[in-house]
């Protein structure tokens, strides 16, 4: 599977129904609730995530085979961890541009 799941748009304006990624020190909008698929990350002074993914938009994909799909990256920006409880997640470069790879372990967002 290779499907499209959202476009990823760096703010530093909070959003409606942000949740708090505690493990990147940032926090996201679920894209299902935006009309065009657009998640919005607004990150905190000390969050440890590459310049290259914040300073960057990315294309994430819903994926099943995370090791394959990592082994066709030029490079690993950010390597798998957990969301949640519910998503495997990478951000990868390929084709100059930044990738978001996600594996869902079952269906949900944050609290739902």
């Amino acid at each position: 599977m290779f499907e499209f799941d959202h476009v990823g748009v760096t703010t530093t304006v909070r959003q409606e129904q942000e949740d708090w990624v505690e493990q990147s020190r940032l926090w996201v909008t679920n894209p299902r609730n935006h009309p065009e698929h657009i998640e919005f990350l607004r990150y905190e002074p000390d969050s440890t995530v590459p310049d290259i993914v914040k300073n960057n938009p990315h294309v994430a994909y819903r994926i099943d085979d995370m090791q394959a799909r990592l082994a066709e990256a030029d490079e690993v920006l950010i390597p798998p961890f957990i969301v949640g409880d519910f998503l495997e997640v990478a951000f990868v470069l390929k084709h100059g541009m930044v990738f978001e790879y996600m594996r869902y372990l079952k269906d949900g967002w944050f609290g739902q």
